[in-house]
């Protein structure tokens, strides 16, 4: 069968491999659509938008989907019902990760519903297909109908022994030091979101910009598609306001609203601010009864521009503080008697507490995914409820932000951790967001640090993190106003151009984030932003290590007590036994929790370390090997008779219960220091003998002496 006709392929290098985009030859009634093939991953890409505005709105109505099919990772879904559910952690992740860069470049006035959908249709682990998505939604979006001021590219940065790699095969992603996603146009870059093993702050701006180059390229290559096959962009219709009402609510509102915005505190500045809005619109109410919702962009903008210019022009900024100066920092440890380690940790009115929980290694989180990813040791969590901001909003489960913040807090948290080796624990670190004015995910990653180290936790060294804010402001001769600020609250983030989040240690990154609303960055601006963070970063963490200096050496009388052993995985059945009896009836006797891994690796924990040092003991007794030198109060379990009938030595059981293998033999010469005729007459079956292993010959037979040899 002929394909469609107007099915287009078009080919181009990215990191040394080959990505391939189709348009045309599936969803063919889509604004916009691309399958994008890297390697042997496959993912389809959509982009649909609704045929009128949405009513009565001020926001755009984007929608980012990122949808994973087990069938392209060649498993089934697990469960009874055997279909794909709710999204995993990681296809959440890859949604924000799609719509973060897409989303500042839509028009302000395009108030259309916009659904992207990408779709896993095969999966190749060198091949990342959350890449794959960004690259294809940005070809969707920009080969459709729906205006749209991209394209934009998006790569994957790792470093392998020193050097920079885009886009990492599996391989090199586990060798990697960093882990860098960026996405950005071809004039500036968009969007960051990384992970890195204590990196310093310069080498991170080199990989962002290594990874800005490849972005280029990829972008060029997008516009040649975009000249061949794009469509003719929808026009949006103006808005027009009714002649005089904006020189009219700013003439009779403006300086009230400014006086709102001076207020210091949140909630007085929130009331204040309201109530000058419901104000002016009771005002305007009888002679514009139909442009209420315009009154309300013209207030917004009324306080955007105002914000703004008072800190770029005044270098005030809606508290009063310095542009580089942290808000006010209060912690706490210990905070919760019961709880393995509790980290409180309050920065102006953001306040988070994050609590620590430590649990067998069984108890990790078992991943059912298309990554090959299978299980997570350390679990962060993160809940934004509303009281935390005043509102009346009842719980729910939780949210694509609320799911991202933990996963940022995650990343920042999991280079300082030990191994398993060092500490054998599942860790879960829940933060409750417990009063917010910005920086919410940053007082999480510093509340949780505090948290692992009350709890015990040998850490590397302790990780802060710091949101900051940019102002800029382009004038009309083409010069450009620019500010960074330290520590942003929810109005500067709100009215600002970008939110970027730093944590790390004093040697280095750990984890970065940044969204933006303009168009781009340029290096000297991320320089900046990043040198600033780490200065603001270093006070945060001098505040923290007043309160904890170091994680405590003994963990909470309430938390499970370990003890790691090794034994030779052939015996790993003994330990076990015959149906599990072995093993359970330690666990019965001892009250101790017991992992066994393939390679022979035991854990034991235990609420009390008499339990733990019980089991470790049963279990080393059961696996113990037999050594020359070695005393034991055996039993006589029978006599050794010659050819001629004559007891010629007995046999000594070592151990109970642990068969011929810990038998060994006492010959009648080692009986006493006198010549013994008979065996009988110094032993019998059933006697207890105090025996010393003489020799263990080539065939693992056991040679006994007595230890007191009788005259």
């Amino acid at each position: 069968m002929a394909r469609f006709t107007d099915y287009r392929t078009f080919k181009t290098a990215v990191g040394g491999r080959l990505l391939e985009l189709q348009l045309g030859n599936v969803a063919e009634q889509a604004n916009g659509q691309c399958m994008v093939r890297y390697g042997e991953s496959v993912v389809n890409v959509t982009a649909c938008a609704s045929k009128e505005p949405r009513a009565d709105i001020d926001f755009l109505p984007l929608s980012c989907e990122y949808e994973e099919k087990m069938y392209a990772f060649g498993k089934i879904p697990g469960g009874f019902i055997k279909r794909e559910g709710r999204p995993s952690e990681k296809a959440t992740l890859s949604s924000r990760l799609m719509d973060r860069p897409l989303r500042p470049l839509f028009p302000k006035t395009y108030h259309n519903d916009i659904v992207v959908v990408a779709t896993v249709l095969s999966v190749d682990l060198d091949c990342e297909t959350d890449i794959m998505a960004m690259i294809g939604s940005s070809v969707a979006l920009a080969t459709s109908d729906i205006p749209w001021d991209g394209p934009t590219g998006s790569v994957r940065v790792g470093r392998v022994d020193g050097r920079f790699v885009i886009n990492p095969t599996l391989e090199e992603r586990e060798k990697s030091d960093i882990n860098l996603t960026v996405a950005g146009t071809k004039e500036a870059i968009m969007m960051v979101e990384a992970g890195a093993k204590e990196v310093p702050e310069e080498e991170m701006l080199d990989a962002i910009l290594f990874g800005h180059e490849e972005i280029k390229k990829i972008v060029a290559f997008i516009e040649e598609v975009v000249a061949e096959v794009g469509k003719e962009k929808q026009e949006i219709p103006e808005v027009v306001l009714p002649e005089g009402l904006e020189e009219a609510v700013k003439a009779y509102g403006g300086q009230k609203m400014i006086d709102a915005i001076h207020t210091v505190e949140k909630q007085e500045r929130l009331a204040n601010m309201d109530a000058v809005e419901k104000d002016v619109k009771e005002h305007f109410a009888e002679e514009y009864p139909d442009n209420i919702a315009d009154i309300s962009g013209i207030m917004y903008a009324i306080k955007k521009e105002n914000v703004r210019k008072m800190i770029l022009d005044e270098g005030i900024r809606p508290d009063n503080r310095k542009t580089d100066e942290i808000r006010p920092i209060w912690c706490e440890t210990g905070v919760l008697p019961r709880v393995h380690g509790t980290g409180l940790f309050k920065r102006g009115q953001t306040q988070a507490l994050s609590c620590c929980t430590l649990a067998p290694l069984s108890e990790a989180q078992t991943i059912d995914g298309i990554t090959e990813q299978t299980e997570k040791r350390y679990m962060h969590h993160y809940n934004f409820p509303g009281y935390c901001t005043g509102e009346a909003k009842a719980p729910r489960s939780a949210s694509r932000r609320e799911i991202g913040h933990g996963a940022l807090a995650e990343r920042a948290l999991l280079p300082v951790l030990p191994s398993e080796e060092e500490f054998p624990y599942a860790i879960r670190v829940v933060s409750e967001i417990m009063s917010s004015n910005g920086s919410s995910s940053m007082a999480s990653t510093c509340g949780s640090c505090l948290a692992l180290m009350d709890a015990g936790v040998p850490i590397k060294r302790p990780v802060a993190g710091i949101a900051m804010g940019l102002i800029e402001r382009v004038n009309e001769d083409g010069t450009s106003d620019m500010v960074i600020l330290s520590d942003i609250q929810g109005m500067e983030d709100f009215l600002g151009d970008m939110d970027f989040k730093v944590t790390g240690t004093e040697v280095g990154v750990t984890a970065l984030q940044m969204d933006i609303k303009v168009h781009g960055l340029s290096r000297e601006i991320l320089h900046q932003a990043l040198t600033q963070a780490k200065e603001g970063r270093m006070h945060i963490m001098g505040i923290m290590l007043e309160e904890l200096a170091e994680p405590r050496t003994e963990l909470s009388k309430y938390a499970p007590r370990s003890e790691s052993m090794m034994i030779d995985p052939d015996k790993i059945r003994i330990v076990i036994g015959k149906g599990g009896e072995t093993i359970n009836r330690i666990i019965a006797e001892t009250g101790a929790k017991i992992d066994i891994n393939d390679d022979g690796l035991v854990t034991i924990y235990c609420s009390e370390a008499s339990g733990v040092e019980a089991a470790r003991n049963e279990i080393a007794m059961l696996v113990k090997v037999p050594e020359v030198g070695e005393v034991y109060e055996g039993t006589v379990t029978r006599i050794l008779t010659n050819a001629k009938g004559q007891s010629v030595g007995a046999f000594i059981e070592l151990i109970p219960g642990k068969g011929k293998d810990w038998e060994g033999l006492l010959h009648i010469s080692k009986m006493a220091k006198h010549r013994v005729e008979k065996v009988e007459d110094i032993m019998n079956v059933g006697d207890k003998v105090s025996v010393k292993i003489n020799e263990i010959d080539s065939q693992n037979r056991i040679n006994l002496v007595r230890t007191e040899l009788p005259e």
